[in-house]
């Protein structure tokens, strides 16, 4: 964190001494000032090493070999052929593999000094001359070797013509060679030859070097992206020697001549290859801000068909698709050079463009030249200068970007010494002998400010226990953990804890330490409150259904286990009357009170406002019935006294004893029941339920019930009765009844909806349930309509939580529309309760089913506290008087009174009355002279089977008491007002 490496110079003569400043002076800017000056001069004024100057160009006639049948052309023939054809200077040979044959003469030399003929061009294979006159051989060459005066020399080959002035020559070349002959001096073709050579070295050392530097930066910072630049940069030389004409030889090696033209092939086209993935690598993050991303995926797609056709294809076939690439490349790499320094620019990505720059151009200029027989203006010099000035561009590419890293690496690490300073949390760094080396001022505050001193730097000291031992086994083994540790004692000092966690690195350990006394001290209470009422401190729900569940468990090994549920006798007069305070500090007397009647495991939960639930282990019946009048006498006999206030509170339970395996609901439940018995029937508050008794089986049924309502096939058990409904006007005259529903257990026991409804209800089942009904009903109405001729309703009840079921009312609806027959003799019954729960949308709901003919039964009528109030806002056909004021009402003059009134009422607002549960004579009479329309019930006939229903036209005749039937033949025959009033709804509606 701390290297001086890395640090900025800031003012470079801070500190130092005179003559410490004068020799800073003099190395940093002195002498490279003069080492620029020298470079400038000598490139400038000062002559050259090597003054070899340029040869002669001669003039020569080309043409091709003729073919023959074996062999090669004879000379004579050849030269023969040169008479008469145009003389160059330079001739290309347009990647033609042809062997050609040239014939020139040679100039008289100003001095008599020997001469020597030049053939420059790199792509020559071999070549064999002849003096032109005699036909004479003068020599033979190849890349493999040379014979006679002919000899290997730059790039290309020299010939020693000796005393011949003409001379005929056979050439052969691979690739875009452009022909050309040079005489020179003999003395200054291998001056040039050394400057050739020189230039060569130069340009194989310079990059080699700067490769190699780039190369073990890239191993040191372990970076790609430098061992990417470092391969561009050989393969950048190796392109140089290309151009150059010594990519013959690879460090002072000749490379094999038959494996010469697929490694220039090869070479070209990973130069292509890692100058699109350096130009990517680069500028990675510029790329993804300047967009047209396709358009660099195109060029990347090009990269490894162009290396495999290197492989593949011969010299001639593979160059117009470099051509094509390279062309293609360098506009996208330029257009993407321009937008970066347009919208993200950067000195690195100057120098880079810079550097890509001078190389592209360098090279789509050798590829046009060759391309288009262009005569090349850069030479081998220019050629080394165009890759050395692309490598150093690239060179100070990267210095700037190392120097933008310095400057990020800086930055980071004062932004990190500050968060070392502020972090809330301990940072500390120990030697492994437990001494701290280093603290931040977080951890300082923690331990004290003296805690890197000698002698208190211990870690040990400042923690309790093996602190030291736990901190290096978790470090050591690099686990990814937090230690927890506490304070060591100290008098008048509270306990403190912290957190720790640490790792191995560099032979010490580094951490951090937070204290979470406050968070430790938090959670306690967290834990506690999520289990435990924050008022009473007693077990809330959750809690003590945790120990109640703990104590089912035991009851495997034969234990006995009591469940009792208190609740505090209209305790809601006290928060009513004096207040939620007052309500409050009572319910901790009691339940301090309760407290001291436990002992043992025995544990006391609230479960609601005023509601408790006591968990007694380990407590049979018997004794656990004991400790609950305890509680009960405890609660009661002594007044809570606030202030000059005294209150008296009593309380009921239920105790139950628990079995093996049952649920806790189940246990809540009943326990509950329990309570509510004792609530309301034993005089000294306390009801059990013993194992085996009526409640729980009764709960069993219950639970048997819901899981078979549950079922994928509860519709083959469920069936339909009917209970005929007499018209006390014209009791012969029609054939009414109401739809009951019935389920068939699996062992044959036959349920009535007054189980089913319930159950359904609270398993989630009863829109399914009320769907069957009512496709049921319609239906069996619509296929006995022939039957039915005298019918003129049939009720059907509707439970509440199907109104409020969107989905059910809108099958209604369609179920309706599709039987319509069917819909206009049915005669739906919404219980009060039901309708006034939400006025508003049983009243669009009766509207919807009423433009189906369905007509409405207000069911249960007066059960409820507002029925009157509201009986004039619901558009209904029927009153369906509730059972509770027809059974016995001829003993009870208060339910004649109230039957009568709501007959009156119907009538006056023009509803029809039906009454429900008629069991006798007596009673049909009764309700005869009230003047209530129908009657259901035993008087008239049970529920009966739809088949048997049908053998019957009239309601009357399913009675089978003689003295009813005398009875019913005194009440008239007429039909037709019977008919007419209830077939059309009430008017006004």
């Amino acid at each position: 964190m701390h290297g001086t490496l890395l640090q900025p110079d800031g003012n470079p003569f801070q500190g130092r001494t005179r003559l410490e400043n004068a020799l800073y002076l003099l190395s940093v800017y002195l002498a490279p000032a003069l080492i620029g000056l020298a470079t400038l001069l000598a490139l400038t004024a000062w002559s050259g090493h090597y003054p070899a100057g340029k040869g002669e160009t001669l003039m020569f006639r080309v043409v091709p070999e003729a073919p023959v049948r074996q062999g090669s052309e004879d000379p004579a023939a050849a030269l023969a052929r040169l008479n008469g054809q145009p003389t160059f200077a330079r001739f290309h040979t347009r990647l033609a593999e042809t062997p050609f044959w040239i014939v020139f003469s040679t100039r008289a030399p100003a001095q008599s000094a020997p001469t020597m003929l030049e053939f420059p061009s790199r792509h020559t294979l071999d070549l064999r001359c002849w003096d032109a006159r005699s036909l004479a051989p003068l020599g033979s060459g190849s890349r493999a070797g040379t014979d006679g005066g002919v000899t290997r020399i730059k790039a290309g080959f020299a010939l020693a013509p000796g005393a011949s002035t003409d001379v005929l020559c056979r050439m052969r070349f691979i690739g875009p060679a452009a022909l050309s002959v040079m005489q020179w001096p003999a003395d200054r073709l291998q001056l040039s030859a050394y400057e050739f050579h020189r230039n060569a070295g130069l340009l194989d050392g310079g990059l080699l070097v700067l490769a190699a530097f780039v190369l073990i930066t890239a191993l040191i910072l372990r970076s790609g992206t430098y061992v990417l630049f470092a391969a561009w940069l050989v393969i950048n030389l190796r392109m140089a020697a290309l151009s150059g004409g010594w990519d013959i030889q690879w460090l002072g090696r000749n490379l094999p001549t038959e494996l010469l033209p697929k490694i220039r092939l090869l070479t070209t086209a990973l130069y292509y290859t890692l100058t699109i993935m350096l130009f990517c690598t680069l500028f990675r993050s510029d790329l993804a801000r300047v967009g047209y991303g396709w358009l660099l995926r195109l060029a990347q797609w090009t990269c490894l068909p162009l290396v495999l056709l290197s492989l593949l294809l011969p010299f001639h076939d593979f160059l117009p698709f470099i051509w094509g690439a390279t062309g293609i490349c360098t506009g996208v790499l330029v257009f993407f050079l321009a937008r970066i320094l347009f919208i993200v620019p950067s000195r690195s990505a100057v120098w880079y463009s810079a550097s890509i720059a001078v190389t592209l151009l360098a090279s789509l200029y050798e590829v046009f030249a060759a391309a288009l027989g262009m005569h090349a203006l850069i030479g081998t010099v220019n050629s080394v200068t165009a890759a050395l000035s692309s490598s150093l561009l690239a060179a100070l590419a990267i210095a700037e970007q190392m120097r933008h890293e310095q400057q990020q690496r800086l930055a980071a690490q004062a932004a990190l010494r500050n968060a070392f300073d502020a972090m809330p949390i301990g940072l500390f760094t120990l030697d492994l002998q437990g001494h701290l080396l280093s603290a931040n001022p977080a951890l300082k505050q923690m331990l004290g400010d003296d805690v890197l001193a000698p002698g208190r730097n211990q870690w040990g000291r400042h923690f309790s226990g093996n602190a030291w031992s736990s901190l290096q086994q978790m470090a050591r083994r690099q686990h990814h953990v937090e230690l927890e540790l506490s304070s060591a004692p100290a008098p008048e000092a509270p306990q403190r804890h912290f957190l720790v966690k640490a790792t191995l690195a560099n032979g010490k350990i580094e951490g951090s330490l937070q204290d979470v006394t406050a968070q430790r001290v938090a959670t306690e209470e967290l834990r506690f409150l999520a289990l435990n009422d924050p008022l009473t401190k007693v077990c809330n729900r959750r809690g003590i259904e945790a120990v109640l569940t703990d104590a089912i468990a035991q009851l495997e090994q034969g234990r006995p286990l009591t469940l009792a549920y208190l609740d505090l006798d209209r305790f809601k007069l006290i928060n009513d009357l004096y207040g939620h305070a007052a309500g409050d500090e009572i319910l901790k007397l009691v339940c301090q009170r309760i407290r001291t009647m436990l002992q043992g495991g025995q544990q006391i939960g609230r479960v609601g406002g005023d509601e408790f639930v006591i968990v007694m282990p380990d407590t049979a019946i018997g004794p656990a019935a004991w400790t609950c009048r305890g509680i009960i006498d405890r609660i009661g006999t002594e007044p809570y006294r606030l202030g000059d206030k005294a209150f008296q509170v009593r309380g009921s339970i239920g105790l139950i004893e628990v079995e093996p395996g049952a649920a806790i609901r189940d246990l809540m439940a009943n326990a509950d029941r329990a309570c509510r018995a004792a609530k309301s029937t034993a005089s000294d508050g306390l009801v059990v339920y013993e194992r085996g008794s009526a409640v729980f089986r009764e709960r069993q049924a219950e639970l048997r019930l819901v899981e078979q309502l549950s079922a994928p096939d509860i519709g083959d058990f469920l069936f339909l009765e009917m209970q005929p409904i007499m018209s006390l006007s014209a009791p012969h005259g029609s054939l009414n009844f109401e739809v009951l529903l019935r389920m068939r257990e699996r062992d044959g026991n036959v349920i009535t909806a007054g189980r089913i409804i319930p159950a359904a209800e609270s398993c989630g089942r009863i829109g399914m349930i009320d769907r069957w009904v009512l496709k049921t009903t319609l239906d069996w109405l619509s296929a006995s309509r022939e039957r039915l001729g005298r019918t003129q309703f049939v009720c059907m009840n509707l439970s509440g939580a199907s109104l409020n079921d969107e989905r059910f009312v809108q099958d209604t609806f369609a179920m309706l529309a599709a039987n319509p027959d069917a819909a206009r003799c049915l005669c739906m019954e919404i219980t009060e309760s039901v309708a006034l729960h939400d006025l508003d949308n049983t009243r669009r709901f009766i509207d919807q089913v009423r433009s189906h003919g369905v007509k409405i039964a207000l069911d249960d009528f007066g059960a409820g506290y507002t029925s009157f109030s509201y009986l004039k806002d619901l558009p209904a056909d029927v009153v369906k008087i509730d059972g509770s004021f027809i059974v016995d009402m001829n003993d009870d003059p208060a339910n004649i009174t109230i039957v009568e009134a709501i007959v009156t009422l119907a009538a006056s607002l023009g509803m029809r009355t039906i009454a429900e549960w008629a069991e006798d004579q007596a009673t049909v009479q009764a309700l005869a002279e009230l003047g209530v329309d129908y009657v259901q019930g035993y008087a008239v006939a049970r529920s009966q089977a739809p088949d048997t229903l049908l053998r019957f036209t009239s309601a009357a005749g399913f009675i089978q008491d003689e003295a009813m039937r005398s009875y019913v033949l005194t009440l008239g025959a007429a039909a037709a007002p019977d008919l007419i009033a209830l077939a059309h709804p009430r008017q006004g509606e």
